[in-house]
């Protein structure tokens, strides 16, 4: 895979991953396979879809649409608790496969630890199976904070490649993003530019994306890349596609990067995982 704008990340076991991507949250499978095929033509190979968001389809006939080599993207996709055993993961991971009408995905993730039915260490396990099936480059996790993270590590010693988590300015989630860090974990922001407009039209990142001269969605893309982070902002329109992956080669002044990490603690759509799963 050819270096994407904003460069990639090599992960834990061994997997190159592509910085920035495209969350397809919450299309469809048609709006998915058109806007795949465009973000591909304008420079994108990281694709983030899951069982749940019911686009698994319309992503996988998007790549295929491009005319693009298999091995040119990364594709992420999740799966939900009604799979959270060994032999469940199994079966999951076949039926992502067929959807998308792929022969094995690049990164496979518990989408939430679900933690009122405790099974995630089991479905963890069954992660690492096919990690060592080699069906999968990849394995992770999506909305782990460190306690669940300690508690998979523990029980198989097999480190998580990746942890995406809601994660943007007004929600910077430090703890997790330490924890991760220590452990050479990436962490991967979903919902980067927060939700619907109310970061992007804040006061304070009108005044950052004026002095950088930028637009405000290329401010906070390029935020997340000064700290070293992965993120999968979703967009159907052609001229955002661009304009967040142009983000890739802006570099911040640090009053910019020191005003936004001001802004934690804003987020009023924080989601808590500890409460909320499927």
């Amino acid at each position: 895979m050819a270096d994407p704008a904003g460069g990639t990340l090599h992960l834990t076991h061994g997997a190159r991953m592509p910085r920035i991507g495209l969350g397809t949250w919450p299309m469809d499978d048609a709006e998915a396979e058109r806007v795949i095929a465009d973000a591909i033509t304008a420079g994108y190979r990281l694709f983030d879809t899951a069982e749940n968001y019911g686009n698994e389809r319309g992503v996988g006939a998007g790549v295929r649409a491009s005319g693009i080599d298999r091995g040119d993207v990364f594709i992420t996709s999740k799966f939900n608790r009604e799979w959270h055993s060994v032999v469940g993961v199994a079966e999951a991971f076949e039926r992502s496969l067929e959807r998308m009408g792929t022969d094995y995905l690049d990164l496979f993730l518990i989408h939430w630890p679900n933690p009122d039915q405790d099974r995630y260490v089991e479905a963890w396990e069954g992660l690492v199976r096919l990690l060592e099936a080699e069906a999968v480059r990849a394995i992770g996790v999506s909305n782990f904070t460190p306690d669940y993270l300690t508690r998979i590590i523990d029980a198989t010693s097999v480190t998580p490649d990746v942890n995406q988590v809601q994660l943007n300015p007004r929600w910077t989630q430090p703890a997790t993003r330490a924890f991760d860090e220590a452990h050479g974990i990436v962490t991967q922001a979903w919902s980067p530019l927060g939700q619907g407009n109310d970061l992007l039209d804040s006061p304070d990142l009108l005044a950052a994306a004026e002095r950088e001269g930028c637009m405000p969605g290329q401010v906070v893309v390029a935020w997340h890349l000064a700290h070293g982070l992965s993120l999968v902002p979703k967009s159907s329109d052609p001229s955002r596609l661009r304009a967040n992956l142009a983000a890739g080669s802006v570099v911040l002044s640090g009053q910019t990067i020191s005003e936004l990490d001001a802004m934690d603690g804003q987020e009023a759509d924080a989601t808590n995982p500890d409460v909320f799963g499927h």
